[in-house]
């Protein structure tokens, strides 16, 4: 998926990249599978602000997405390709045969009038969903199920994919995209194939405006404010924060692990991401 750049009539022009689209084919959403979302701007249910930097986005409605892919059995055919907002991935409109409509993730080389079905036994081709178990070693997939029949879990962003490595005892070995290695149960389903939207990653903002209408609001650092508003602010002219860099609460914000301990899923790790 190429991006698109532009010729370099102002400052910000001059790196600004935006996705071509071209996998794109329609730019509404089916809309009996959409939802509206309400706006929280970061704030939780008594209205505090817990993840700061966050209102002001653009409207958007939620598209419903069949993680779970347990329409089996059932061939479908996909309709159209459709850019999500939620998401940086590309979604497929899939009619099934039955007449029923769904959303699933698009995957790289996904078109209009391509054949998908789930299944414990259907063909190994790109958008088809089975068990890990009937996945021959080496082949590319994403939205991984975790537990089985919850839904994928893993592996959903764009260009995403993670690799069977080995098979043993009812459970499959799983190269992750960040080099982790984790096992999974070989009754999870998984989608054969990789996410779309690989070039997402290479896109360049560009400006500040673009990143408002993201909904990202600006960021201050702490050694400009005073000395009440972050433990770094404050002190004659410019310092240089005297100390670790610390959040507003005083928590160290470069290197302290936060993960919490009692919710490790490590038994499931085979080797991590970081050596």
């Amino acid at each position: 998926m190429p991006l698109k750049s532009f010729r370099p009539l102002t400052p910000t022009l001059r790196y600004k990249t935006v996705n071509s689209f071209d996998q794109v084919t329609v730019d509404k959403p089916y809309k009996p599978l959409t939802e509206i979302k309400k706006k929280c701007s970061g704030r939780n249910n008594r209205g505090v602000i817990t993840v700061r930097h966050r209102g002001g986005a653009n409207k958007r409605f939620y598209r419903i997405i069949d993680f779970k892919r347990d329409k089996f059995n059932i061939p479908g055919i996909v309709e159209t390709v459709e850019y999500d907002p939620n998401r940086s991935s590309f979604i497929a409109l899939v009619k099934y045969a039955d007449g029923e409509r769904r959303y699933i993730l698009a995957t790289i080389n996904m078109k209009p009038g391509m054949k998908i079905i789930s299944g414990e036994n259907v063909e190994i081709a790109e958008g088809n969903c089975m068990p890990l178990k009937n996945i021959p070693l080496g082949t590319q997939v994403h939205n991984i199920e975790l537990k089985e029949g919850k839904g994928g879990q893993m592996a959903r962003s764009a260009g995403a994919y993670a690799e069977i490595l080995a098979k043993e005892n009812k459970i499959v070995h799983l190269k992750l995209p960040s080099s982790e290695i984790r096992i999974v149960r070989e009754n999870c389903l998984a989608t054969i194939g990789q996410v779309s939207n690989a070039e997402h990653m290479n896109i360049v903002i560009g400006s500040a405006g673009r990143k408002r209408h993201m909904g990202i609001r600006p960021t201050v650092r702490g050694v400009a404010m005073n000395p009440i508003d972050h433990p770094m602010g404050g002190g004659e002219g410019k310092t240089a924060g005297g100390g670790h860099p610390v959040s507003p609460w005083g928590q160290k914000t470069k290197g302290l692990k936060t993960r919490n301990k009692r919710k490790l899923s490590s038994k499931y790790i085979v080797r991590r991401r970081t050596k």
